[in-house]
C-alpha cells in the first residue's frame, strides 16, 4: 500500500521555532516527527511514500532522503505555492496511483497503529477516517456519525488527520489550492465516508502548547 505524508505547510503558529526548522522536523523524544512517521507507516505495511514539501522542504528531504535508511521509497512533490491539503493531495495523485492510498499530517504525534486501518475501502464508500473524540479545552469537533457512516458535520467527532481514501474522492474537483475538508464534506452528503474511532495517544503539533504536551509524553 502507498501513503502520503503531508508536510509543505509553513508552521506559523509554533514561531519562531518554524522559521529555520520545518514542522516535520521537530523533534519530540529524540525523533524527528516524520521519522516516527515514516516509521509508523511501515509498522502499518506501507512501503511507498510520498511527502508534499514547501516551507524548508529541502531540509526534510535532506533528513529522509529516498526512504532506503527505513526501508521504504520516498518521493517528493514540490510546491512553488501552497495547495493546501486537498490541492497537495490532488497534485501528487500520479505518484499515489489508482488504488486507495493512507493519508497522514506532517505535524501529527501519536501512537496509531496503520495496522488498525482496513486493507480496501467498502464498494459505496471514498474515504475511511480515523475520528476521536474531542479532548477538554477543544470547542468544537468536526463530524457526526451514525452507525458505520459519517453523516454531517458537528461536534460529536474530530478528525485526526488520519485515513485511506480513494483518488476517485478527487473527481470534479478544484484545480490549485483547496482543503481537503471540502471534498469530505462533499462526500459525507452522500453517505460516502466511514470512520473508525481511536482511543490512542495523539496530538496535532500546531501551537506551543501542544508541542509541550507532545514533550511530556515523549
Amino acid at each position: 500500500m502507498r501513503g502520503m505524508i503531508l508536510a509543505a505547510g509553513l508552521g506559523t503558529r509554533l514561531a519562531p521555532l518554524t522559521d529555520k526548522t520545518p514542522k516535520p522536523l521537530i523533534e519530540v523524544g529524540g525523533e524527528p516527527l516524520i521519522v516516527r512517521q515514516i516509521l509508523q507507516l511501515k509498522e502499518g505495511g506501507v512501503s511507498d511514500i510520498v511527502i508534499n514539501l514547501h516551507h524548508l522542504g529541502e531540509m526534510i528531504s535532506d533528513r529522509v532522503g529516498n526512504g532506503g535508511e527505513y526501508g521504504v521509497q520516498i518521493q517528493y512533490t514540490w510546491e512553488k505555492s501552497l495547495l493546501e491539503t486537498g490541492g497537495g493531495i490532488k497534485n501528487a495523485l500520479p505518484l499515489l496511483g489508482k488504488e486507495p492510498f493512507i493519508i497522514l499530517n506532517g505535524d501529527i504525534y501519536s501512537d496509531f497503529s496503520f495496522t488498525d486501518l482496513p486493507n480496501a475501502l467498502k464498494t459505496d464508500s471514498l474515504g475511511h477516517l480515523v475520528l476521536r473524540e474531542p479532548t477538554t479545552g477543544e470547542q468544537t469537533g468536526d463530524f457526526i456519525v451514525s452507525g458505520s457512516k459519517i453523516i454531517g458535520r458537528g461536534s460529536q467527532l474530530t478528525y485526526c488527520g488520519i485515513g485511506l481514501i480513494s483518488p476517485n474522492l478527487f473527481i470534479n474537483s478544484p484545480e490549485g489550492a483547496f482543503s481537503l475538508r471540502e471534498l469530505f464534506f462533499d462526500a459525507l452528503a452522500r453517505r460516502a465516508l466511514e470512520y473508525q474511532i481511536f482511543e490512542g495517544e495523539w496530538e496535532d503539533i500546531g501551537t506551543l502548547e501542544a508541542l509541550e504536551r507532545a514533550l511530556k509524553r515523549g
